[in-house]
C-alpha cells in the first residue's frame, strides 16, 4: 500500500519508467518544476502535450476565479494563482516557437531564440507580482478577518482545482512515457502533487465551516509560499540560461558521447549553450596528431552522429582537434596550409619530446617527394632545415632539429620529386606576447 502511495507522488520505482532506451542516464534528468524543459520540446507529441496542458490548467483556473469572486476566499486565490502559474509557464515556448521560425539575418545571426528567455523573464515577473499580491491579501486576512461565504461553491472550486491537476498529471505521465521524456513525466508528478494545494483550500472550507476563520487565510499563505518556490525555480532557469548556463548533465552527455567513438583520446573541452530551446555544442577532442585530414573528419562526423543521439534538444555541433604536441605549444606559430602542386598539407612548429621540431603533414603528394625548408635570417644568413619521413611514412614528415629562435620569419617551402620541383614561399608570426 505504501509503495502504491509512493508510486502515485512519483517516488516509487516506475516513476521514471516507460520505454526501452540505450542509456539509463537519461533518468537521472534534474527538472525544475514550471520550467518547460527543452527536451520536450524536441517531438510533435511532447508540444502536444504542453499544449492541452496549458488549456487544461487554464480552464480550472478561469473557474476558480469565478468562486474567488463571490467567496473573497484568499485561499483559493492563491490555488488560482498558483495554477495560473503552472499554465502560463508554456508562454515563453510558444512565443519561441513563433518566432524562431523566421530566418536569421545579417542583424540577427543565429536567429531569434534568445526570445524565449525575455519572455521567461516577463513570466516570471507577473507570478511573481501575483504571489506577493496573495501574500499580502493572506497576511491583511490574518490580522483583519473578513468573513468567507459560499463554502459549498468554495469546497467544489478546489474539488475542481484537484480535479484538473489530476487529470493534468495523468495526461503528462502518460503521453511521457510514450516519448520516454523523463522531464514531462517529472513535470506530471509535480501536477499531482499541485492538486494536493488545491485539497488544501477544502480543508480551509472545512475549518471555516467548523468555526475556524483563519484557517482560509493560513492556507492561502502555506500556498503562497509554494507559489514563490515556482518563481524561484523558474527564476533561476531563466537567469542561467541567458547568462550561457546549461544543466551539468549536458556536459556529462558530451563527453560520455565521445566514450563511444574511437579516435577520440579524450575531450579537451566542451561548451554549450541556449539559444531558446535549441542547443549549440562546442567541443575540442585530442586525437593522434599522425592522422589524415580525411580520418580526422571521419571521427567528426562519428561524434556528431553519437552527440546528436545523446542529446535530444542538440541543434547545432561544432567538433574541433588538438593534437597531443600543439595542445602545450602556445607560442608557436599559426601553421601554413600547403596547397601546390606536389602536395597538399600542413607545415607548423610542434612540441615533441625531443624539444620542438618543424612537421609536415600532407593529404596528398606525389610518390617520392622530399621536402625542406629555408628560412631567412637576418644579415643574408639562410636555415636550412631538411624535412624526412617518420616512421617511413611518407605522409608525415619532420625535422630532425628545432628551427632557430625567433620563430618569427620568411621561408620557402621546397618540395621535389624526380624532375619536379615547387617553391612555395610562406611568413610564420609568433603571437602577441610571445615576441623574442
Amino acid at each position: 500500500m505504501w509503495n502504491k502511495i509512493l508510486d502515485w507522488f512519483g517516488f516509487g520505482s516506475h516513476a521514471h519508467g516507460g520505454g526501452e532506451h540505450g542509456h539509463d542516464h537519461h533518468d537521472d534528468h534534474r527538472h525544475s518544476h514550471g520550467v518547460i524543459d527543452a527536451t520536450i520540446a524536441t517531438t510533435d507529441r511532447g508540444i502536444w502535450a504542453v499544449k492541452w496542458s496549458f488549456v487544461i490548467l487554464a480552464v480550472t483556473a478561469a473557474m476558480q476565479i469565478g468562486v474567488v469572486a463571490i467567496s473573497g476566499s484568499v485561499a483559493l486565490l492563491a490555488d488560482t494563482i498558483h495554477n495560473v502559474a503552472d499554465a502560463t509557464t508554456a508562454i515563453p515556448l510558444w512565443i519561441a516557437f513563433v518566432l524562431a521560425r523566421r530566418k536569421p539575418s545579417k542583424t540577427f545571426t543565429y536567429g531569434l531564440g534568445r526570445v524565449e528567455d525575455l519572455a521567461g523573464i516577463i513570466i516570471v515577473a507577473i507570478i511573481l507580482f501575483s504571489a506577493l499580491f496573495a501574500g499580502y491579501e493572506a497576511v491583511h486576512r490574518l490580522i483583519n478577518p473578513q468573513p468567507v461565504t459560499n463554502l459549498g461553491w468554495l469546497t467544489a472550486a478546489g474539488i475542481v482545482g484537484f480535479i484538473g491537476n489530476e487529470v493534468v498529471a495523468v495526461f503528462r505521465i502518460r503521453v511521457g512515457r510514450e516519448i520516454n521524456s523523463a522531464a514531462l513525466i517529472a513535470d506530471g508528478f509535480h501536477a499531482r502533487t499541485d492538486g494536493l494545494t488545491s485539497l488544501a483550500v477544502v480543508a480551509g472550507a472545512i475549518g471555516v465551516w467548523f468555526g475556524f476563520p483563519l484557517a482560509d487565510p493560513i492556507v492561502g499563505l502555506l500556498i503562497t509560499i509554494a507559489t514563490f518556490g515556482i518563481v524561484w525555480q523558474s527564476a533561476r532557469s531563466v537567469l542561467t540560461r541567458m547568462l550561457d548556463g546549461v544543466e551539468p548533465e549536458i556536459v556529462d552527455e558530451i563527453e560520455h558521447a565521445a566514450i563511444h567513438v574511437s579516435g577520440v583520446s579524450k575531450v579537451v573541452e566542451a561548451k554549450a549553450r541556449w539559444l531558446g530551446h535549441k542547443l549549440h555544442v562546442d567541443v575540442l577532442i585530442l586525437v593522434d596528431d599522425s592522422l589524415l585530414l580525411a580520418e580526422a573528419n571521419a571521427i567528426s562526423g562519428r561524434l556528431e552522429q553519437e552527440l546528436f543521439a545523446h542529446i535530444p534538444a542538440l541543434s547545432v555541433a561544432t567538433v574541433r582537434f588538438v593534437s597531443p604536441e600543439t595542445r602545450g605549444n602556445h607560442h608557436a606559430p599559426e601553421p601554413f596550409l600547403v596547397d601546390g602542386k606536389l602536395a597538399n598539407g600542413l607545415l607548423e612548429i610542434v612540441d615533441t619530446d625531443a624539444g620542438e621540431r618543424m612537421r609536415l603533414r600532407v593529404s596528398r603528394h606525389v610518390q617520392g617527394m622530399q621536402a625542406s625548408v629555408n628560412i631567412q635570417r637576418p644579415d643574408g644568413y639562410i636555415e636550412h632545415i631538411a624535412l624526412n619521413p617518420v616512421n617511413d611514412d611518407h605522409h608525415f614528415l619532420q625535422s630532425a632539429v628545432a628551427p632557430e629562435e625567433p620563430h618569427e620569419f620568411d621561408a620557402v617551402l621546397q618540395l621535389a620529386s624526380k624532375a619536379l620541383t615547387e617553391e612555395l614561399p610562406f611568413r610564420m608570426v609568433e603571437p602577441e606576447g610571445h615576441h623574442h
